[in-house]
């Protein structure tokens, strides 16, 4: 269901936040497409919400299957090394005229849930010492200590950016 704009609401009206809505069905299919994370999963919604993010604040939303050339965009902006954070936030900022307040309202509480929100990264190593390490575990009861909490954007952004590229 393509996003409807309304310009401005009448007195009395209820503003539907079509476009944010759109873009977050767009961004879960996209994540269930790729089928990376189970949908009940923190990280699950932190990909959803970078992903919905980046698709609402690019200019104009798309009707229909996403076109070569936005999936393209999409790719270049949640890249690795992409200033992402900043593009984002310079988005939110500066709204596009289309964006209703009921959007831009839901978008801003997206992204304050991306930014707050932290989320215990992964151990990589988890599944086995690192083939360059000592294997006797000595110094993996210190680094079990050690746990890395990040917000939650960080996480999202490239599950969303892998999500995107197996579409």
């Amino acid at each position: 269901m393509p996003p409807e704009r309304h310009e401005r609401s009448g007195e009395g009206e209820l503003s539907v936040p079509m476009a944010w809505m759109y873009a977050e069905y767009l961004a879960d299919e996209l994540l269930r497409t790729g089928d990376l994370m189970e949908p009940a999963t923190l990280e699950y919604r932190a990909g959803r919400d970078a992903l919905a993010l980046t698709i609402f604040l690019l200019d104009g939303a798309v009707a229909g299957r996403l076109p070569a050339a936005r999936v393209d965009e999409l790719r270049l902006l949640t890249a690795y090394g992409a200033s992402w954070r900043g593009w984002v936030c310079e988005r939110l900022h500066a709204p596009a005229r289309s964006c209703t307040g009921a959007d831009l309202a839901l978008a801003r509480a997206a992204w304050r849930w991306l930014e707050e929100t932290e989320l215990l990264a992964a151990d990589l190593e988890a599944i086995g010492p690192p083939p360059w390490g000592p294997a006797d575990g000595a110094e993996r009861d210190v680094e079990e200590a050690v746990q890395v909490w990040t917000p939650a954007w960080q996480l999202g952004l490239p599950l969303g950016h892998l999500a995107v590229h197996l579409y």
